[in-house]
């Protein structure tokens, strides 16, 4: 059985990971949702300095400090940048990294990089008008659909974004990941593709050709970009075979 340490991806919660943590505990896994810096329960915690470094630190000091071994280390959405940045530190800790529609982040990289100019020009003016300068509020979801799919959330899920949802810090989309450590050669290298990525590894995007390619292993999973509110325990059941299955 897994140990998977489950990394929430922006305006979100440990909250946001209960139902796939079930359903992957009634599997026999060690499942282990991490709220970040800022957010969730810990949104008090909440500064201009907190940044990608900070969330970083969050990861590795949550595996660490807990003495977890043999690591599922999942990364969902914003997630994929702080992923990277800890998953090389975790040295022999870390047994996978899955991502989650996601994709590792090359050094010098930050998320406001691979989003719409005009999205990212929006993203600023809410920061400026709503954010106090420097916290992100959850966006309009006329605009979250500008870069990811909702697929799969209705009324319900959406109430309980807008609910339970707290403002990102800003910084941890702007700073920019120092060059990552290299995985170890017996790291699992795994990326679940929800309708996101599936569309832009279909479309044949350059960037993300990688994915198709070992180390890789690719899992679909027919949903939008929010699966663990979509379809949460479907998504269980893709981690849980992205573990049985070995490489």
């Amino acid at each position: 059985m897994a140990t998977f340490v489950l990394v929430p991806g922006a305006w979100l919660g440990a909250w946001a990971w209960e139902d796939t943590a079930q359903a992957l505990r009634e599997r026999g896994h060690t499942a282990l949702p991490v709220t970040l810096t800022g957010l969730g329960e810990r949104s008090a915690l909440a500064t201009p300095e907190v940044g990608l470094n900070t969330h970083i630190d969050d990861i590795i000091a949550f595996v660490v400090e807990q003495d977890l071994r043999e690591v599922t280390l999942v990364a969902h959405s914003y997630a994929a940048v702080p992923v990277t940045g800890a998953a090389g530190r975790l040295g022999p800790r870390l047994e996978r990294v899955v991502y989650l529609d996601s994709a590792p982040f090359a050094g010098g990289g930050c998320l406001l990089d691979v989003m719409p100019e005009d999205v990212v020009a929006q993203l600023h003016k809410l920061v400026a008008e709503h954010g106090d300068g420097w916290r992100l509020p959850l966006p309009p979801f006329e605009l979250i659909a500008a870069f990811s799919s909702l697929e799969g959330l209705g009324e319900e899920q959406r109430d309980l974004m807008r609910t339970r949802a707290t403002p990102q810090p800003f910084r941890t989309f702007e700073q920019r990941l120092t060059r990552p450590d290299e995985l170890g050669p017996d790291v699992d290298h795994v990326v679940v593709t929800c309708r996101d990525a599936q569309a832009l590894l279909d479309a044949g995007m350059p960037a993300l050709a990688f994915l198709n390619q070992s180390p890789w292993r690719r899992f679909p999973l027919p949903t939008g970009h929010w699966p663990m509110l979509s379809t949460p325990v479907e998504l269980a059941g893709t981690l849980d075979a992205a573990v049985s299955s070995g490489r």
